[in-house]
């Protein structure tokens, strides 16, 4: 907590055997960490429980012995809540809205890129594994988007033939791909 609070002197009102040194200041780390955890800002954390000790001094004679700890935690608690709901300055603490706060960025995200080479890579190797006669068809017809009409013109068969070895190069690839993630998954497992 960078704030220092040992400065801050003694109460008259508080003489006794116990003074707000012994009794507060050991807490000041609590003070800091709920505070943290209630405002999720640091800078936000440090006002609240600067405000939390000044009340505290302030009131140090109504404590009545007990549970310090507890007593100035109920107080940065009560504070950050009475701070809260005062008007937040220039609309700092909004909520969140998504339509208003949309991504600018419509690039897919590193684990989106990721998993995708993943597939490509795997997609990749399965098309490598087919026969010449299934790789070509598949490549003209998937990746290159050519008509069955086409193909045929281009490999010299009928149309009959190639729609069967598409079938059959599908088939294999749905094979080879299925095969390919059951081993990566069984390998994350491991």
């Amino acid at each position: 907590m960078p704030a220092d609070f040992h400065n801050l002197g003694h109460d008259p009102r508080a003489a006794g055997s116990t003074s707000f040194d012994v009794c507060v200041l050991p807490h000041l780390d609590a003070a800091y960490n709920l505070a943290r955890w209630l405002s999720r800002d640091d800078m936000d954390a440090q006002d609240v429980v600067q405000e939390a000790m000044l009340r505290a001094f302030r009131y140090f004679n109504s404590f009545h012995g007990g549970d310090a700890r507890v007593w100035l935690l109920a107080i940065v608690r009560n504070t950050y809540y009475s701070l809260r709901t005062k008007a937040p300055p220039d609309g700092m603490h909004e909520a969140f809205d998504d339509d208003v706060h949309t991504m600018s960025d419509e690039q897919p995200t590193p684990e989106a890129r990721a998993i995708l080479a993943l597939d490509v890579g795997s997609l990749q190797v399965a098309l490598e594994n087919l026969p010449h006669s299934l790789r070509e068809v598949i490549v003209l017809r998937e990746l290159e988007e050519c008509s069955y009409k086409q193909i045929a013109a281009i490999t010299g068969q009928k149309i009959g033939t190639v729609m069967s070895r598409l079938a059959r190069a599908r088939e294999r690839l749905r094979a080879e791909l299925t095969r390919h993630s059951t081993e990566a998954r069984r390998h994350d497992v491991q």
